[in-house]
């Protein structure tokens, strides 16, 4: 039994005692480190967490996530585990108590095997840790894996785990999610509590999951934000009325066009209504999102930039100084968010879903990547969407001949959450693109494969 077949075979799962399948993913951590995928695994807390639900199995009914291992970004704190927050700046703090939604996941019987890597101080989208190690993307070992989850993305690449928590403020859920080729839902605004999870942006920041299917998104979105589930999963789509961002479509890299035009073409054969639609504004609406983040960025750090700047990576330093702002500029943004939200739920007046590229470029490599320019280029979309606060899902499509992951968006209305997780996990039902993984590498790279 291998840690690919649970991943895929969610029966093989449900006939495996807990503290079983736990060994068999805490083995594959160990085997995969040089992907640096984890800052802290966290073997023993695994162990007891699968041991209280295979006692909880004998007792009654299988708890809802029933022993599913799951690994958090190092952002999100767990009792008496460091939370670096992959910063020097927080190299040695240890959390007091459990997150919200970690202690949501622990009733609802997860098993939390470690603490990923993240792009330093979840602010930035190369993953490339000067502290902790760069990740390595397990899908593309030549491409960056996307951040700031990046850990969390290529630990559910590399099966490391079934599910991985990450955090979205512009885009950190999403971006690794297509480029590492797995699946990752930013739910609605506010949907999942942020307590005990180091903040970024507290007007844009949420918590989601990674994942390769949609139904384990489901599964877990469905116990952080307390609700039985996620409604129905069925494969149909009659009547869905769907809206291909066309402009944006045509703007991207020929090879991420052809992909989402292809998930378009499977939403088609589903029984959705497509129709190409026009979202103006995009471009201000991302620049807005951009300023936010920024500036709500510095804030939060500022003081320890004046008294400990040597504790900061450089690209950090460089990217937080772009926060400081004017007063008129900061209010701006906050306008065109009332405006961008405005338009936005006038285009959900006619359609039930957008379809647009999760990035306009395939995956930058990892050679020459850099905190500010290259978060620049891959962030427009997935800003535009934050700045909406709506729930927006990247799922993998299919790959161009260069083999680097790509991903397409699918976002919905304001809780519309189950429906942009029914759609996804529709478009898995009748596609392998979710479950594919790295069979060959570059030189030089050390990745195996289950």
């Amino acid at each position: 039994m291998t840690a690919a077949e649970l991943v895929d075979d969610p029966a093989l799962r449900h006939a495996t005692s807990a503290a079983e399948m736990t060994r068999v993913f805490l083995a594959r951590i160990d085997e995969q480190a040089q992907l640096h995928a984890f800052i802290t695994p966290t073997p023993e807390l695994a162990l007891d967490d699968a041991r209280r639900v295979d006692r909880a199995r004998t007792a009654g009914p299988r708890l809802p996530l029933d022993g599913m291992p799951i690994a958090l970004k190092d952002n999100i704190d767990v009792a008496g585990v460091r939370t670096t927050v992959g910063s020097r700046l927080f190299e040695q703090r240890v959390a007091e108590r459990d997150a919200e939604v970690v202690g949501r996941l622990r009733a609802a019987g997860a098993v939390i095997v470690g603490k990923t890597n993240l792009h330093e101080l979840a602010f930035g989208a190369t993953s490339r840790n000067e502290t902790f190690g760069y990740v390595v993307n397990p899908a593309a070992p030549d491409r960056i894996p996307g951040g700031s989850s990046g850990g969390s993305a290529a630990a559910v690449a590399a099966d490391l785990c079934l599910v991985a928590l990450g955090t979205d403020t512009g885009g950190s859920i999403r971006l690794p999610a297509a480029m590492c080729g797995v699946s990752g839902i930013r739910p609605t605004f506010g949907t999942v509590s942020c307590q005990g999870v180091q903040p970024v942006s507290p007007s844009l920041d949420t918590v989601g999951p990674l994942a390769r299917s949609a139904h384990d998104l489901s599964a877990v979105l469905a116990v952080l934000a307390g609700l039985d589930d996620m409604g129905d999963t069925g494969a149909r789509l009659t009547a869905l009325r769907v809206g291909l961002v066309a402009e944006l479509v045509d703007a991207s890299d020929p090879t991420v066009a052809t992909a989402v035009r292809e998930v378009a073409g499977v939403l088609d054969d589903l029984g959705a209504r497509l129709e190409r639609v026009d979202l103006p504004g995009t471009t201000a609406a991302a620049e807005a999102c951009g300023h936010l983040i920024k500036a709500e960025a510095l804030a939060v750090y500022r003081d320890a930039l004046a008294t400990q700047p040597h504790l900061f990576e450089e690209g950090t330093r460089r990217r937080l100084a772009l926060g400081d702002l004017g007063g008129a500029e900061i209010a701006l943004a906050r306008r065109e968010l009332q405006i961008w939200t405005r338009t936005v739920g006038e285009v959900f007046e006619r359609f039930d879903l957008l379809l647009l590229p999760t990035i306009p470029v395939e995956t930058p490599t990892a050679d020459g990547a850099e905190t500010v320019a290259t978060t620049a280029a891959v962030v427009p979309y997935t800003h535009a969407l934050s700045l909406a606060q709506i729930p927006s899902l990247s799922l993998p499509c299919a790959s161009p001949p260069s083999g680097a992951p790509i991903g397409a968006q699918l976002a919905g209305a304001p809780g519309a959450d189950g429906l942009v997780l029914r759609a996804a996990a529709a478009i898995q039902s009748v596609t392998d693109w979710h479950r594919r993984r790295a069979r060959t590498q570059p030189a030089g790279s050390t990745l195996t494969t289950s």
